[in-house]
C-alpha cells in the first residue's frame, strides 16, 4: 500500500484519523448518555445483554475488553441500580448470570434512540452511498485485523 493511501492530505496516518474519530465518538456518547444515568461502559453491557442474556461477568468482560475485576464492579453497580439482575447458573451455582430488568430494558431503549441521533449527526455529511461504502470498508478492515489465519 502506498503512502498516498495510508495518509490523509494533511499527512495524518489513516490509523490516527480512525483513532481520533473513535475518541470523538466516545466523548459524545458519554455526553449524551449521561442524562440517562448510564456510562458508555454500562450502555455497552446493556447492549450486549440485549443480544445475549444470561452471560457471566467473565463472559461480559471478554466481550467488552475489560478485566473480569472491572466487570464485576460494573455489574455490581448495575445490579444495585436495578438495570440488571444476576441469577445463579443452573449447572454451577457459583456462576452468576446477568439478565436485563424491565428498568434496564427501558433505559436501553431510551439510550438507543439517543445514540441513533448521534450516529445520524456523525454521518450527516455523507450520502447514503458513502455511508454504505464507509460501513463496508470498516467491516473489511476489521475482518482483516481479526482474521487469525491471515
Amino acid at each position: 500500500m502506498t503512502e498516498l493511501v495510508t495518509r490523509t492530505r494533511g499527512g495524518q496516518r489513516l490509523t490516527y484519523l480512525i483513532k481520533r474519530v473513535e475518541m470523538a465518538e466516545r466523548a459524545r456518547m458519554e455526553e449524551v448518555l449521561r442524562p440517562h444515568g448510564v456510562t458508555l461502559h454500562q450502555y455497552t453491557v446493556l447492549s450486549i445483554l440485549e443480544n445475549r442474556e444470561g452471560l457471566s461477568s467473565a463472559q461480559l468482560a471478554r466481550r467488552h475488553f475489560v478485566t473480569p475485576q472491572a466487570m464485576n464492579q460494573m455489574v455490581g453497580g448495575m445490579e444495585r441500580d436495578g438495570l440488571i439482575e444476576r441469577r445463579p447458573d443452573e449447572a454451577n451455582r457459583k456462576i452468576l448470570r446477568a439478565w436485563l430488568t424491565a428498568r434496564g430494558r427501558h433505559v436501553l431503549r431510551s439510550c438507543q434512540h439517543t445514540i441513533d441521533e448521534l450516529e445520524e449527526r456523525m454521518l450527516a455529511a455523507l450520502t447514503p452511498a458513502e455511508v454504505a461504502s464507509f460501513r463496508h470498508g470498516l467491516e473489511r478492515a476489521l475482518a482483516a485485523l481479526t482474521d487469525h489465519d491471515g
